[in-house]
């Protein structure tokens, strides 16, 4: 039993960019709020995506959350709105360092539900050793990727999650936003386009790839040489730090679709406060201490964390501990979509990008598939 007065539980993923960076900050501001304990538990990426945040907030008083919960924390109050209890000064703050839409990606409804305290969006990486010993240049137009591809040494994220986050980062780059409607994903001029253009990269793509998360595709290109780039998968700094990976990555920003480097979808995550904390004074106070720029920059990140404050992504000395990863991805994180938030948006996210994974793969009726996909949508807009 621990003699602490107050004991919160927060629940992240689990990997070193989730779990080290929260429990660091976590031990640091036990020691500096002895009365505290702050322990965390860890839940698979998949999960992550995917679990109901108000059971979560049924069971943990900090949740790391994913911001197309948004819409639906904003609906139920499962969460506090942060915005009601952290000064103007310190949102205002948030607001003005966001790394591209992060911080409007939590604000739903005029209340701020999560502060984003980690932030990302598909980015390129590579070997670099590989690129060399192969005489091989970086690709930089979607026809050099899928030139590139036809070595089969290219890897992606391609479970469905990912690769409907892939489809809607093209459609963007072809001149649409998805969802945007009330009855169709997207025009069918575009969509038919950027399926097809999905489908001449996903062809050259060993099948294995399609089981990949992001962080399967970076380990796989760490513990063997079998792949040398990927040209879109959710960035994480810590393959680019030296001791943590068999081989460094390098990241990039991203090869360009019509002149215009690919529009990706924001990722990241938030730290949010549920409604049954019995402690959210000090809940606050945590999140206060996580956010600020001297924890983002200091001991998240040197912990694995990959910070959501923009001071800590132009930092000289974060950037020399990660090959640039921060000021080289930068431009990518700026240009990101902000995917949808509405109430019923995670319906359509959980079923939709099954169909274009089988797409990718295996060819078939572009026209049929975004018939499927519209109906979706439609149900998903029905959602109360």
């Amino acid at each position: 039993m621990s003699d602490k007065n107050i004991q919160l539980k927060g629940i992240t993923w689990n990997h070193s960019r989730g779990f080290t960076s929260i429990v660091a900050c976590a031990q640091r501001f036990s020691e500096l709020n002895p009365d505290v304990e702050i322990t965390w538990e860890k839940r698979s990426l998949q999960a992550f995506a995917d679990e109901p945040i108000d059971k979560l907030a049924e069971r943990y008083d900090f949740l790391i959350i994913d911001h197309p919960w948004t819409g639906f924390a904003a609906r139920t109050h499962v969460i506090v709105p942060l915005s009601d209890f952290l000064s103007k000064e310190f949102i205002d703050d948030q607001a003005a360092n966001s790394v591209g839409k992060s911080f409007e990606s939590y604000n739903f409804s005029g209340k701020q539900w999560a502060l984003p305290i980690d932030a990302a969006t598909p980015v390129a990486a590579s070997r670099p050793d590989l690129f060399e010993k192969e005489g091989l240049e970086l690709p930089k137009t979607w026809d050099d990727l899928v030139e590139l591809s036809k070595t089969g040494k290219v890897s992606i994220p391609g479970i469905p999650q990912d690769t409907l986050m892939s489809f809607y980062m093209v459609c963007s780059n072809l001149g649409e936003d998805v969802c945007v409607s009330d009855d169709k994903v997207i025009s069918d001029e575009v969509g038919i386009k950027a399926l097809q253009m999905l489908r001449d990269l996903g062809k050259n793509i060993k099948r294995e790839n399609y089981d990949f998360n992001p962080i399967k595709v970076y380990e796989k290109m760490t513990l063997s040489d079998e792949y040398l780039y990927s040209p879109f998968a959710y960035g994480y700094t810590n393959y680019s730090r030296r001791g943590y990976a068999r081989k460094l990555l390098k990241f990039h920003d991203m090869v360009e679709i019509n002149g215009t480097g690919l529009i990706s979808t924001l990722g990241g995550t938030g730290l949010a406060v549920s409604a049954q904390c019995k402690h959210q004074d000090m809940a606050i106070k945590f999140v206060d201490y996580v956010g600020c720029p001297e924890t983002q920059k200091g001991i998240f990140f040197a912990n694995g964390g990959q910070p959501g404050h923009r001071a800590a992504w132009l930092d000289e000395q974060n950037n020399a501990e990660t090959m640039d990863f921060f000021k080289d991805t930068l431009p990518a994180l700026d240009r990101s979509f902000l995917r949808p938030r509405y109430h019923g948006h995670m319906y359509f996210q959980d079923r939709a990008g099954a169909p274009i994974r089988e797409y990718m793969m295996n060819g078939g009726d572009e026209v049929k598939l975004l018939a499927d996909l519209n109906e979706l949508y439609k149900k998903s807009k029905e959602i109360k």
